[in-house]
């Protein structure tokens, strides 16, 4: 099992450490880093998502019970994520909210599938597509929505409705997402050139996010923020599969169901973690960090979670 875990995450971490070392070497810039995240946050993986949703089953693994586990365990963690960068490390509340949304943000598509394909088979997705499906419109607009509340706090509710749903039609992740399942509920089939196109964006969605993340980490090392980063660690690790674990006994989640949302509550924080507060520019350090040292770190947790699983 330790083995399967090295094949999935340690290509991860080869293309990060790429960027990493090609950005330390001088070979890369800061702009070069900066315009290839700018082509995978704005570009690439919105594109990505927007495929994903358009051909997913909506149906297959849809169980509300499910669901509810694995958001409320999100959601929780979310909470715990900014009211302990408040409370315990003092932050301002937009470095806050960008903490908060990497303990809100598994990496279910680039790691929770393949990890689960291998330990349960091909045959036993269906859980982790549901939770996929509304992974990142549930997320975005969580992280979003109390970030515009942050950020206009102090203005009136009119005001603030309007800043949320400003920046929340403005995002070409969340434009991305809605136009996914715009395609995939009216049936509408793209022209294969169209498809094609998409295919050949979307295969470097991941790989050019991954490898800017690297060249992020040159500039944003864990001095003075590791106590956050492993806070976010924690929650993310530990919490989020735990809560998930305990909500799904007691709902009686079916058990392929419910091997799916533990196993997809327990990843890592993604990519999506950094591209969120690059956005913002907020806790950058924090969530680069963290994506980093809580992938390496979930080589023990998700090990340790298969076991419990069985």
């Amino acid at each position: 099992m330790i083995q399967t875990l090295i094949d999935v995450i340690l290509p991860v971490f080869l293309v990060i450490g790429a960027g990493y070392a090609a950005t330390r070497a001088g070979y890369f810039t800061t702009g070069h880093v900066d315009g290839l995240m700018r082509f995978a946050q704005s570009f690439a993986v919105p594109c990505l998502l927007f495929a994903a949703i358009s051909h997913l089953d909506l149906r297959a693994g849809f169980d509300p019970r499910l669901l509810l586990s694995f958001y409320t365990g999100a959601l929780a963690c979310f909470g715990l994520g900014v009211m302990g960068a408040r409370l315990l490390f003092h932050r301002d509340w937009e470095d806050c909210v960008a903490i908060g949304f990497c303990c809100l943000f598994s990496n279910s598509v680039l790691m929770g599938l393949p990890i689960t394909e291998r330990a349960y088979g091909p045959g036993n997705l269906a859980g982790n597509f549901a939770i996929v499906a509304f992974h990142s419109p549930f997320c975005y607009g969580v992280g979003i929505t109390a970030m515009e509340i942050v950020r206009n706090r102090g203005n009136g509710g009119g005001r603030m409705a309007r800043a949320v749903l400003t920046a929340m039609f403005r995002n070409a992740l969340i434009l991305a997402i809605l136009l996914g399942f715009v395609v995939n509920l009216s049936g509408v089939a793209l022209p294969g050139a169209v498809e094609d196109a998409l295919g050949l964006i979307t295969r470097a969605a991941l790989p050019a996010a991954l490898f800017a993340l690297g060249g992020v980490l040159v500039q944003y090392r864990p001095e003075g923020d590791l106590r956050a980063i492993l806070m976010v660690c924690a929650l993310a690790l530990l919490v989020h599969p735990a809560i998930t674990w305990t909500l799904g006994r007691a709902l009686a989640v079916p058990q392929d169901l419910f091997r799916s949302g533990v196993l997809t509550a327990s990843m890592a924080p993604g990519v999506n973690a950094y591209i969120f507060a690059n956005m913002y520019g907020r806790a950058k350090r924090v969530a680069a960090s963290s994506v980093l040292i809580a992938t390496g770190a979930s080589l023990i947790t998700v090990w340790l979670w298969l076991n419990v699983l069985g």
